[in-house]
């Protein structure tokens, strides 16, 4: 596959640019792989497609105010600042982007919040646009975390051209977020409430729960045609004994396995044991999925609306295949679905 086979035509407006009021009452395209078959439902109406015994994977990675916006020593320049990931937190030691990165130089300081309340010195380059910062904090801990917290902003992707407000605090974040790590949501675990979810515990179905620290590599740009030639960045994932446990019985009494969003679906293909069965893991993934590609484990999934040439369209259409995404896409522009982290949902089966 080409770069450019994954180029459509996305009319600006149909970009969400705030969520639904209820999370689970977005719009859901329901697309049958094999026959091509579309309907267009209610997102809650998942619940009519699944049965009892039927295994729901959900991430449950929690996204972190990643967002900091600062000035930089002598020239007081504004420096945005995004929080990558920790790499010491004795020495408080964070792999960052900076933008614009022309103007940062190693042992440059940059000053935050009113009153300079925290401070970083830039000691090394990582990339053309990464570095590393050590915040230069005297208290514990705790109270450094709490600091850089309160500074920072929820992570909007750049595409929702708006301003972060207050509400994006809780909307940006799955009801199910347990484990801090990443710096942008697994989108398709949005529309889940917390009454939908109780809903399909009543009816039987298992959830199992794994975790994809989210980074920016799901954003990044693919700069290659040859989609052989593009790496993925490394994002921690964690598969405990219970998720596989889960996941291994659906697997041998033959229910649906469903993977909620692009990030569980790397997750589950990126341990697979020789019977093809989910093996538990603890470390990093930069498996990049696109088609031709054949799944192990899950063989049902529910995603977002995805933008051109973005990874994330490549690994669904690996998942329902080139021609009937794109089939299903065209039929979301006529229909004036909305796309994106805030847009609405396709259950893919």
């Amino acid at each position: 596959m080409k770069l450019s086979q994954y180029k459509f035509n996305l009319p600006p407006e149909l970009i969400a640019k705030f969520p639904s009021p209820n999370r689970d009452e977005s719009r859901l395209m329901v697309l049958y792989k094999d026959s091509g078959k579309i309907e267009h439902k209610i997102f809650k109406d998942v619940i009519d497609y699944f049965d009892e015994g039927d295994v729901m994977v959900f991430n449950n990675t929690k996204v972190f105010p990643a967002r900091l916006y600062g000035n930089k020593e002598k020239t007081g320049a504004e420096i945005e600042v995004f929080l990558l990931r920790e790499l010491n937190r004795e020495q408080r030691l964070w792999d960052v982007l900076v933008d614009p990165a022309r103007k940062i130089r190693i042992g440059n300081k940059l000053y935050f919040g009113e009153n300079d309340t925290l401070v970083a010195e830039v000691i090394d380059n990582t990339t053309s646009r990464g570095r590393t910062l050590r915040f230069l904090y005297d208290g514990d801990y705790e109270d450094f975390k709490d600091t850089l917290y309160k500074l920072g902003e929820t992570p909007l992707p750049k595409f929702i051209k708006r301003d972060v407000v207050p509400e994006d605090r809780e909307r940006y974040q799955t009801v199910f977020a347990k484990h801090e790590g990443a710096v942008a949501a697994p989108t398709a675990g949005l529309h889940f409430s917390r009454e939908l979810l109780k809903r399909l515990e009543i009816k039987g179905l298992d959830f199992a729960e794994i975790t994809l620290h989210v980074g920016l590599g799901n954003f990044r740009s693919v700069d290659v045609e040859d989609l052989t030639k593009h790496k993925m960045d490394s994002e921690r994932i964690i598969i405990d004994d219970n998720a596989v446990r889960i996941v291994n019985e659906g697997i041998e009494r033959r229910s649906n396995i469903c993977a909620v969003g692009t990030t569980v679906l790397r997750t589950l293909e990126s341990s697979i044991s020789t019977l093809k069965q989910l093996k538990p893991y603890d470390g990093w993934t930069n498996k990049f999925i696109f088609p031709p590609y054949e799944f192990n484990i899950p063989n049902r999934m529910i995603s977002n609306f995805h933008l051109p040439l973005s990874t994330l369209l490549m690994m669904v259409s690996a998942f329902s295949g080139y021609d009937a995404i794109f089939e299903a896409y065209n039929v979301a522009i006529k229909e004036k679905y909305n796309f994106g982290t805030y847009g609405d949902a396709m259950l893919i089966l």
